[in-house]
């Protein structure tokens, strides 16, 4: 379904290093999710509604958050894909980076509010009831949230785009959260304790550690993280495949956001080597670089004996 809607609405969808590719990605998902979002928030409130469960409803201003969120989203990836100007040379792509973090600060918000009605619900239990409507719009429910979780993972992963991957972590800690107010809907009647709260308290929980993780991981990105262990090897392989490259130093890579990556490295050749020469053997690495893992390089040439 996903590669399906992939290909109708994103032209030259393979073209994933293109910024106007990536932003048509990033609309596209955040569009399911606002649909999606929306759908599943009015089957769980009136599931909610219903069986009268603190823990249901918790789960249906979860997925409002997650609406939000998806706006969010889309606007970020609106703002990334713009192109470079006199302010910002590099582009728009940390636009990203900070579309994750209010995400992450939403499911946050979200979290605190839903752990307090969950204390009061403990504190203060009512009867649940249980109907079959009720039971058959949670599972509907869960049903969505799974194929939300796919959708963005694959979207993110074809991109690279951490507001995607968020969403596909966010709706798979939805997934568990759905479950376990489907088990205290079908069991609070029965149960000798509070139960419901004791859900509600559960799925706050997830939503709170989910939106810390979110906000951590964007965090760390912000301030300008270590490339990853693969991504260094890459670029290292690849310049002193060479045989005329002798040996490296100091690779610096800058990440301006998903797909807008800067790096520079000093590549030590033999002082006897041609300057032109060796000028276009630097070259054809910089570009070879570039087309492979998509990294602009700049190799700085170092002249030994």
């Amino acid at each position: 379904m996903i590669r399906f809607l992939v290909k109708r609405w994103i032209p030259d969808f393979q073209n994933t290093g293109n910024p106007q590719v990536r932003e048509r990605y990033g609309v596209l998902g955040g569009t399911l999710g606002i649909f999606c979002n929306t759908v599943l928030f009015v089957l769980k409130l009136i599931a909610g509604i219903f069986t009268g469960s603190i823990a249901v409803l918790s789960d249906a201003f979860n997925n409002l958050s997650d609406m939000g969120a998806s706006v969010v989203s889309v606007l970020g990836a609106k703002m990334g894909g713009r192109n470079a100007d006199e302010d910002h040379p590099y582009g728009h792509g940390r636009a990203e980076y900070i579309a994750a973090l209010i995400v992450a600060f939403l499911i946050l918000f979200v979290g605190q509010e839903l752990f307090l009605n969950a204390i009061r619900k403990m504190v203060n239990p009512s009867p649940v009831s249980v109907s079959p409507l009720a039971l058959a719009l949670l599972a509907v429910s869960l049903l969505g949230k799974l194929w939300m979780w796919r959708y963005n993972r694959y979207l993110g992963r074809a991109i690279g785009s951490e507001v995607l991957l968020a969403a596909a972590r966010d709706s798979l800690n939805d997934i568990l959260a759905t479950g376990a107010v489907l088990a205290s809907a079908l069991l609070s009647p029965i149960a000798p304790f509070p139960l419901d709260g004791i859900m509600g308290l559960l799925v706050s929980c997830l939503i709170l550690w989910s939106g810390y993780k979110i906000a951590k991981d964007t965090i760390h990105q912000l301030l300008g993280h270590r490339p990853t262990e693969e991504l260094e090897a890459e670029i290292l392989r690849r310049v002193t495949e060479c045989d005329k490259v002798l040996g490296i130093h100091d690779l610096m890579v800058h990440d301006y956001g998903p797909g807008r990556i800067i790096a520079s490295v000093h590549a030590e050749v033999p002082s006897s080597l041609n300057l032109v020469e060796c000028h276009s053997l630097i070259d054809a690495i910089e570009k070879k670089i570039l087309a492979e893992l998509n990294v602009d390089i700049v190799i700085h040439m170092d002249p030994v004996t």
